[in-house]
């Protein structure tokens, strides 16, 4: 039999070349990842990263109920995942990132991550969000750590549903990218059910000089919240929370607070606020009955995972058990420091207790998803707590020296813009060339589920008087006056505008050297308005104004357009918007708004051009409270000669206002 024929020496040399660089090839891929089974392994781009490299990877989704024959209305609840990872030779300090999410996606989890914005799970996020780290804010680098990924890495589990896409199509987002300052992205690399980018430094970018720390500088915004902790022992510690309203028109009042425990803590004592329940039935029933178990929770303020703050009354300033801490006690004013400096900070202390595995004095994870909101006060988006540098106090000795928190973070909130028919107070116009007054705009203040009238048919004009009563009363002299000018009458009717404030800007004089107008708040809710405030953004007329007769009025200073803002205020002892209250004769009389009144007067030196009868003498934006006020779609024009009945109603209506502001309401 012969012998098998050997391969050739070139080949047998190739065949072990191979295999000596495959081995090391493959212990190298074993030792740089180490990923569970059924992950996707990175993408080779990852290895050419030197920046921050994210991934998106939808994993499975699971068909939900109700099943609909409509494709687009069928949800399915999905999985996915999306990874941050830091390339850099230096830290990522609070990361944060964007996912572009466009399937009408309804997040009920992220498991490593918090919503920027606080806004709670379930989460529709069909427009996209942005996501932050918790408990991981920061990611070290590779140098500082040997390459462990637990600490320059962190994942982000995902469930959440989706609308529209069937299979075998896969629901991915528009695009991912890191929110970071001082980076850009390029369009993400889509491949199947898998998504990835490179954000690397902008080398164009600038950073603000500030002092180098070892945490992430200050930042400004609308109102700010500090939490700092002053006293730390193994399974508890005192914080301290500092509310400041830096905005000069932002406001608050009967402010509440809240916010999320995402580790099982609870408050045992507070001063200087309290919160609005005493529940301590979490504690009882859950892990911190079974810990602290010779612990006497009936004394415990507060045990609820989102706890709600408020603040306390003047009268418990001084109390030794719940006040004596500065600037507390002021039943939840907050105003803008243009009024009063003083009256713009709020703080409070509270006594936190925590669970295993935290059980060490130099451990802290401060609350998420901060909240805070007033009545009738602008709306405040909170992003996530960001550590800084410690916060200095004075010695409480009196001596000459600081002490410094053991630990702090800063919450920064800013002012949104109020959406169409989202608003809390409203505008309407009229002029003495015009008999109609143009009233508040459709459901500018929301819409009650009322299918007699219809929300989005635009609002009908009214008479002068019909601004005196409750606008749900004016459906009667909205018809009579539509009949009288020949306007259409809509139907259904549309909606009234459901508005807890109004203020009307009416047009009184027009002459050669200058012209006039009235402003009217009318409070249609009840509650009384304490140094309530107006603030009149003008862009045409801002130069001319001259003098409010019945207010205080300052012209404004600053960037932006507070160079075109006059700040109106009530005079001494004349500060307050009285709630509405019952008319004379209740069973019959609609109830009557709480008012305030003044003549404005300017001067067309400064305005050359402005033309009043044609529209220029209408504020831009209107604020009551740092609230903006919705304005109507449509100004009063001038429509014909001004006939006397146009003066005569101009004239009923201010005599009704006087006689109605002499009604004695105390």
């Amino acid at each position: 039999m012969s012998s098998p024929r050997r391969p050739p020496r070139a080949v047998f040399l190739l065949a072990v070349s191979f295999i000596t660089l495959a081995i090391p090839a493959a212990v190298r891929a074993q030792e740089d990842y180490d990923y569970e089974d059924g992950v996707n392994p990175p993408p080779a781009a990852q290895d050419r990263c030197i920046g921050v490299f994210l991934t998106y990877t939808f994993i499975s989704r699971t068909k939900e109920y109700p099943h609909v024959k409509n494709a687009s209305a069928q949800s399915y609840a999905f999985k996915s995942s999306a990874t941050v990872l830091n390339t850099m030779t230096t830290d990522l300090e609070a990361w944060n990132m964007f996912i572009g999410f466009q399937h009408h996606e309804i997040l009920v989890s992220a498991s490593g991550a918090v919503i920027t914005d606080g806004t709670d799970f379930p989460a529709h996020v069909e427009n996209g969000t942005s996501l932050s780290g918790f408990p991981q804010t920061d990611l070290m680098n590779a140098i500082d750590t040997a390459g462990d990924l637990s600490q320059i890495r962190v994942e982000i589990h995902f469930t959440g549903t989706q609308f529209g896409v069937k299979p075998p199509g896969t629901p991915m987002p528009r695009t991912i990218k890191l929110l970071n300052d001082g980076f850009k992205c390029p369009a993400p690399t889509k491949k199947g059910s898998q998504m990835y980018v490179c954000c690397v430094k902008d080398p164009k970018f600038k950073a603000k000089k500030t002092e180098k720390t070892r945490f992430l500088p200050r930042r400004y915004g609308d109102l700010t919240i500090a939490y700092d902790v002053l006293r730390a022992y193994d399974s508890s510690y005192l914080a301290q929370i500092t509310i400041d309203n830096n905005h000069p028109l932002g406001r608050l009042d009967n402010w509440n607070l809240t916010w999320e425990w995402k580790r099982g803590e609870f408050i045992n004592t507070m001063k200087g606020a309290y919160t609005l329940r005493k529940d301590i039935s979490d504690c009882i029933y859950g892990d911190a009955g079974n810990y602290y178990q010779s612990l006497d929770f009936s004394t415990v303020m507060n045990c609820e995972k989102e706890p709600i703050i408020v603040d306390l009354p003047p009268e418990r300033e001084k109390d030794n058990a719940l006040g004596n801490i500065p600037y507390c006690c002021k039943n939840g004013t907050l105003l803008p420091p243009t009024m009063n400096v003083t009256q713009s900070k709020a703080i409070f202390q509270l006594e936190v207790y925590k669970l295993p595995p935290d059980l060490n004095r130099t451990v802290f994870y401060p609350p998420q998803n901060w909240k805070i909101n007033g009545f009738i006060n602008p709306a405040y988006v909170c992003g996530p707590p960001i550590r800084v540098s410690p916060m200095e106090f004075p010695d409480p000795s009196g001596l000459m020296s600081e002490t410094e928190a053991i630990a702090s973070w800063q919450i920064v909130c800013n002012i949104t813009r109020p959406q169409s028919k989202h608003s809390r107070c409203c505008v309407t116009y009229s002029a003495f060339y015009n008999e109609s007054v143009v009233p508040c705009n459709t459901c500018a203040c929301g819409c009650s589920d009322d299918s007699a009238c219809n929300p989005d048919a635009p609002a009908m004009l009214l008479p002068p008087e019909a601004l005196l009563i409750p606008s749900e009363n004016r459906t009667a002299k909205a018809k009579a006056w539509a009949s009288i000018r020949h306007l259409h009458v809509p139907n259904p009717l549309p909606c009234w505008d459901n508005c807890g404030v109004s203020i009307n800007w009416h047009i009184v004089s027009n002459y050669r050297k200058g012209w006039t107008a009235r402003i009217t708040l009318f409070n249609w809710a009840e509650y009384t308005f304490k140094n309530w405030f107006v603030a009149l953004e003008m862009d045409k007329f801002y130069r001319g104004y001259e003098k409010v007769y019945s207010f205080n009025g300052t012209k404004l200073q600053g960037p932006g357009r507070l160079n075109k803002t006059i700040f109106l205020q009530g005079l001494e002892g004349l500060s307050y918007l009285i709630a509405e209250t019952d008319g004379k004769d209740p069973g019959v009389d609609p109830r009557v708004p709480g008012k305030q009144q003044s003549v404005i007067s300017f001067s067309k030196k400064g305005t050359p051009g402005i033309n009043i009868v044609k529209g220029d003498g209408f504020p831009t934006r209107l604020y009551f409270n740092g609230d903006e006020c919705e304005l109507p779609d449509d100004i009063p024009t001038a429509s014909g000669p001004r006939h006397s009945v146009s003066q005569l109603a101009v004239v009923l209506f201010t005599v009704v206002v006087a006689l109605l502001s002499t009604v004695d309401y105390f």
